[in-house]
């Protein structure tokens, strides 16, 4: 039996639009996650990665979203073979989606406690009086008290709906949590203590967990293999030690260089030059030619593929050697 609980082979998704043409937001990408581990997914916004979290869900917006080519292999079965009402089955129960912004994915208008017990009796042969039980037991796991579960979502600070989110996630204990910039709109102090909650929640309950972030930091506490995405394409993937030690790709070298650093006299960050490509008109070798300095003619037609320079660490750059030496 496969040790990963997910597999994403050569997947592909674009968005048809009138105005814009298509937009190829997710190019042949290929991930997989083993079971108890945590997958960081980095980039900067519009790289592809909420799209690539919706794509394993199947949550793409209809007419435009298209899932053109590949697979995605849930414990070894193909959710893309199975009917709606399967997946419908799936999410919330199988695989869960933390939301990027608390405010909008929690319903004004019903208590904490109803939403957290909606999903519950949505996957549980229980009453509503069960399911408002267990709903006040998941939020007492995230450091709610019990007796605020007959409130609204605006009766909560950002910090504490965020907690009633994950706790919605978590409600009916799933194999497989993705996370979708789940401290983004967090200060610093109660990020900690909400990312030290789903470290706690995930060794609890033995959950796989896919996290995506811009916060490095982020991933050097929460990961153990990170895939580093842009335009659609992950450039570099390996583990948390490989990434953070020994990165290659000019694009993870200058996502590392743009961090503040504390030992540098420097008054200004040193930034990647330039913006991301248009998704309608990708370059035709690589995607992030335009923005890399030691471009050649070759990479700029090339079509350049992933490729291993450790054991299990692969980047997609062909000139690996040189990248290596400047770190």
């Amino acid at each position: 039996m496969s040790e990963n609980i997910l597999d994403i082979k050569n997947l592909s998704i674009t968005y048809v639009t009138k105005d814009l043409g298509t937009c190829y937001a997710v190019n042949d990408v290929s991930l997989s996650l083993q079971k108890g581990h945590t997958l960081g997914l980095v980039g900067e916004t519009g790289a592809g990665k909420t799209t690539i979290a919706k794509g394993i869900l199947r949550l793409l917006p209809k007419p435009q979203g298209h899932v053109t080519s590949g697979t995605v292999l849930f414990n070894g079965e193909d959710l893309y073979q199975k009917s709606e009402a399967a997946m419908r089955g799936i999410r919330g129960k199988k695989i869960s989606l933390i939301f990027q912004d608390p405010m909008t994915a929690l319903n004004p208008i019903d208590t904490v406690g109803e939403q957290i017990a909606e999903v519950i009796r949505l996957h549980a042969k229980i009453n509503k009086k069960e399911a408002a039980l267990r709903a006040v037991e998941i939020l007492e796991m995230v450091g709610i008290p019990g007796d605020r579960s007959t409130e609204y979502p605006h009766q909560f600070s950002g910090g504490m709906k965020q907690r009633v989110v994950i706790a919605m996630s978590l409600a009916c204990s799933p194999e497989l949590l993705i996370a979708d910039e789940p401290t983004t709109a967090l200060d610093v102090t109660i990020q900690a203590q909400v990312l030290d909650m789903m470290n706690d929640l995930k060794e609890r309950l033995g959950t796989s967990m896919i996290l995506i972030t811009h916060d490095l930091g982020v991933v050097a506490e929460m990961c153990d293999e990170v895939a580093v995405i842009y335009a659609g394409e992950v450039v570099e993937i390996g583990t948390a030690r490989d990434i953070f030690k020994h990165m290659s790709h000019p694009y993870t070298i200058g996502l590392f260089e743009s961090l503040p650093d504390l030992k540098s006299e420097s008054k200004r960050l040193k930034l990647i030059p330039g913006l991301m490509p248009d998704p309608t008109d990708l370059p035709k070798g690589c995607k992030f030619a335009p923005r890399c300095s030691h471009c050649t003619a070759e990479c700029e037609t090339m079509a350049i593929p992933l490729t291993e320079i450790t054991p299990g660490h692969f980047c997609r750059c062909l000139n690996l050697q040189q990248k290596e030496e400047r770190v």
